[in-house]
């Protein structure tokens, strides 16, 4: 072999790797149902897996097979999101609930027969301690919680504002949602990927921006408050 036909060879072995190596980032990035293990579009059905709380990936057939099931391991996650609002919380209702920051989301498990209340972190999601009285008082107020579907749509709260981001949105209203348990877990992840030092930075704020923007353009205005 020619000292000038060796490094041809080697700089082709060096295209095929990274083409090789390319091509198994592509694999690695195609998401499955982990029913049936078939490839996923990047938007896609989610279950809920009652008892652990995990959301399941999953392709249309098999999602439809939980599709308003209820004594199943697993419920299809709903898709509606409606803004509230006329949704009534007070300053004092909301601190009377414990939660350390501006943002948390609230379920109805049908497994453990309560309220579960979660708020996003840098280190994920937490569970709240939620007092019953407090809670029950809110939903004295607002009788359109009762009719959220258990453990697959929360109550979202955004009480942070979008002036803290820098945004125009909403002017600094605090924001109530009811919505699918799966936008409240891309919150979380999107917290959890993007939060720097001890404030945050500026990209995670921008991306908690943008979530609350694209909410609130799928939502359907509904009346949260005492004459829903």
């Amino acid at each position: 072999m020619s000292q000038e036909t060796a490094p041809a060879i080697e700089q082709a072995l060096g295209v095929l790797r990274q083409f090789r190596g390319a091509r198994r980032f592509a694999a690695r990035e195609v998401e499955h149902c982990e029913l049936c293990s078939a490839a996923l579009p990047s938007e896609h059905p989610h279950l809920v897996e009652l008892a652990s709380r995990q959301l399941v990936c999953a392709c249309v057939p098999c999602a439809l097979l939980f599709d308003g099931m209820e004594r199943s391991k697993y419920k299809r996650v709903s898709r509606r999101v409606l803004s509230l609002t006329d949704f009534a919380m007070t300053d004092a209702q909301w601190e009377s609930l414990i939660i350390p920051i501006n943002l948390a989301f609230f379920f109805n498990s049908s497994l453990e027969g309560r309220t579960i209340a979660f708020y996003p972190s840098p280190a994920g999601a937490v569970e709240s301690l939620l007092t019953l009285e407090a809670w029950n008082a809110i939903v004295a107020d607002n009788p359109v919680l009762g009719r959220m579907q258990p453990d697959i749509e929360s109550l979202l709260v955004n009480r942070i504002g979008t002036h803290r981001f820098g945004g125009s949105g909403n002017s600094g209203q605090s924001e109530y949602f009811i919505a699918p348990m799966d936008e409240c877990y891309k919150l979380v992840g999107l917290i959890r990927a993007n939060w720097k030092n001890l404030a945050g930075g500026t990209e995670v704020w921008d991306r908690i921006n943008d979530f609350f923007a694209e909410l609130r353009a799928k939502s359907e205005p509904a009346s949260g408050g005492p004459d829903a």
